[in-house]
């Protein structure tokens, strides 16, 4: 791996920001209301209901069929506040573990009440999932596909003290 610029990145982050950025006063409306649902792969149905739905607390909202490949499950998950965590499986298909692209998923960031977020860190050690705490507000672990999911105690739009909305 080639060694990283920091000065270089930081210097090409400050051009971005001056750009684009638009204090909160001055920022349009966005078009969008919201994400109505980011859907993950799933190898094994049952356990990404048990994963999400018995040791999360996310409930089970919809199982459907996937229109797009005939015997997969499209299948939903409450995060509060209208918003959707979906699945999909594609029985038949050898998609190979989890793997972090360019394109890809990197990790999905699921605001949780401060008391909810430690009875959750909890369950996750009392169920052996390995995880890493940051910052005394993340967690950090990855589901049983792969994915990495983080529980956030900060409220939502809020990051570590900053306003990020």
């Amino acid at each position: 791996m080639d060694p990283v610029d920091l000065a270089a990145i930081e210097a090409e982050r400050e051009r971005i920001r001056d750009r684009y950025l638009t204090a909160p006063a001055d920022r349009p409306a966005s078009s969008a209301r919201g994400i109505h649902h980011t859907a993950l792969l799933s190898a094994d149905v049952e356990r990404t209901v048990r994963f999400y739905q018995d040791l999360l607390e996310f409930p089970l909202t919809e199982m459907i069929g996937n229109r797009d490949y005939e015997g997969s499950t499209h299948f939903f998950f409450d995060l509060g506040n209208g918003n959707l965590l979906a699945f999909f499986d594609f029985p038949g298909l050898d998609l190979g573990p989890y793997a972090e692209v360019l394109g890809g998923l990197h990790h999905v960031a699921i605001s949780v009440e401060p008391a909810t977020w430690e009875r959750l860190r909890d369950k996750l050690a009392a169920a052996g999932v390995e995880y890493v705490e940051e910052s005394g507000t993340s967690l950090y672990f990855r589901d049983p596909d792969g994915a990495r999911v983080e529980l956030i105690a900060d409220p939502l739009g809020e990051m570590y003290g900053a306003t990020v909305n």
